[in-house]
């Protein structure tokens, strides 16, 4: 199965773990919760989810890569004690807690949440001397002494032996105490978490050209190459902070990332044509609804990964545009919450108080780890307005209602310039659908253009809030009559030739 419907079934299956029956035990006792086992190729995301899962589901997350560890640390120390037996005294060896459980414990004083997952990565990875003390874990939940807590599930993952050559092979008897779920790597969902991750729009685009270069590992007279997930959004993100530089990747700096030499070699080449196209046909002055028949019939006479290029330069900025807005959104409704509470309760609270409020709100969730990175961003902008606001009342030495005229004056300039982003994306957009229909009309490339919207979270959010009657128009016309099916079959076509080098 894919990374999205694994994420799924690892949190119906905490759900069912963690449920209660009416004496507050858990229905299914911890001997029969079996830990869960992905396995699956490197770099899919299967770390990710997990921290995914403990948020949405308000459980804590201890996380540890299970190879850096040597017994002594996930088994403890031994020392001797004296116990009495029948009358006589014995030396006995036990053992301090593992570092591991330890660890599981300290999670729960740190953020008050008695129940999470134990994460451990590369299970099947581990020493020789730790393997006996890790199959006792999985089929026991206990490190030496000690006993992983109630209301932790644990949760491991590994490679598949093609990916690692010190990989164990579990024995029957273990994996027939483990819940095993086999991933695969699935573009298409990938293709979903890259437009959250705001990966750059060239590495979407060329792998929605080239798929079979996503994942892939082959053994070749030069050794091991090999494509991963993982190494796509590390470059992503090395190329997005070079063009802030004025830097560019070229096929080494691409191979250092991507280490199969033809696929490194495929993108570096994509990707020097993508800044080409970029400056060739005036991306900027499109957007900004400036072409002329000149441009049309050059792009028009371009073949169709030159088209798809440049729908994916022009989704670029789009996308850039839909996150924007979705921030700029959700902070302005997370202050108007904070500014509802000043409201209500003017006689008994001044606005030093609601910030800190938040500031207390987001050390909470900070400490709870109950926060994402993109919330805290949001959180921070709503305490640095909050003292903004504060800072001009008492600048004016306002009081009363007021006080809270003014606030609510400052409270409108933020919506005011949100209704102005919002505007002006939505302008945008329909300039791009313009263009696409002086270039290519109702064709395979509108529809390509269409997909991309469909994937992307934040396009979807911006059209579903502020509608877009071309996309409505395109999309029922294009991707949900008879002639969907018949274009996207002349796309996968042109698509092979391509792959196969006839231009």
């Amino acid at each position: 199965m894919n990374i999205k419907r694994a994420k799924q079934e690892i949190k119906d299956t905490i759900a069912a773990y963690l449920a209660k029956d009416a004496f507050g035990g858990y229905r299914i006792p911890a001997i029969r919760q079996r830990p869960v086992l992905l396995m699956g190729p490197p770099g899919i995301g299967k770390t990710q989810i997990m921290e995914q899962i403990a948020k949405e589901m308000g459980i804590g997350l201890v996380a540890y890569t299970i190879t850096h560890h040597t017994r002594q640390s996930a088994v403890g120390l031994p020392f001797i004690r004296e116990r009495v037996y029948g009358g006589k005294t014995y030396s006995v060896t036990e053992y301090t807690m593992s570092e591991i459980i330890a660890s599981v414990y300290e999670k729960m004083e740190q953020t008050g949440i008695p129940e999470g997952i134990l994460f451990l990565d590369e299970i099947n990875c581990v020493s020789e001397t730790l393997a006996p003390a890790m199959l006792q874990f999985l089929q026991a939940k206990t490190f030496g002494n000690q006993k992983l807590p109630e209301g932790w599930i644990i949760v491991a993952a590994g490679n598949p032996p093609e990916y690692n050559k010190s990989v164990r092979e579990f024995d029957v008897v273990t994996l027939d105490r483990l819940k095993k779920i086999d991933v695969e790597a699935d573009f298409s969902v990938w293709k979903e978490y890259a437009y959250r991750q705001g990966i750059h729009p060239a590495v979407i685009s060329y792998l929605e050209l080239r798929k079979e270069n996503f994942s892939r590992i082959e053994n070749t007279v030069d050794g091991r190459q090999f494509a991963t997930a993982r190494g796509w959004e590390d470059l992503s993100q090395l190329i997005q902070v070079y063009e802030d530089q004025g830097k560019t990747a070229d096929r080494d700096v691409v191979y250092q990332y991507i280490q199969h030499r033809t696929a490194a070699k495929d993108f570096a080449n994509y990707l020097e044509l993508y800044y080409k196209y970029k400056k060739d046909y005036g991306v900027e002055d499109i957007l900004d609804g400036r072409w002329d028949s000149v441009t049309v019939q050059k792009i028009k006479a371009a073949p169709f990964d030159e088209h798809l290029s440049v729908i994916s330069l022009l989704n670029g900025k789009l996308s850039s545009m839909f996150v924007e807005c979705f921030r700029m959104d959700s902070y302005v409704s997370k202050l108007y919450e904070y500014l509802i509470c000043y409201r209500d309760s003017q006689n008994t609270m001044m606005l030093e108080d609601v910030l800190r409020i938040a500031e207390k709100d987001l050390e909470d969730q900070k400490r709870a780890e109950l926060i994402t990175r993109e919330e805290e961003k949001i959180l921070l902008r709503v305490i640095e307005t909050l003292g903004k606001f504060s800072t001009e009342l008492k600048g004016e030495l306002f009081i009363g209602d007021a006080a809270f005229d003014e606030v609510r004056a400052m409270f409108n300039r933020e919506t005011d310039a949100l209704d102005s982003l919002l505007s002006q994306t939505s302008t945008v957009l329909d300039t791009v659908f313009r263009f696409l229909e002086d270039a290519f009309g109702e064709s395979q490339e509108m529809v390509a253009f269409i997909t991309e919207l469909n994937a992307n979270y934040y396009a979807a959010w911006f059209i579903r809030e502020n509608g877009c009657d071309l996309y409505y128009r395109y999309n029922k016309g294009l991707l949900f009559d008879d002639r969907q099916q018949e274009i996207l079959r002349q796309m996968d076509e042109v698509e092979d030739l391509m792959n196969r080098g006839i231009k």
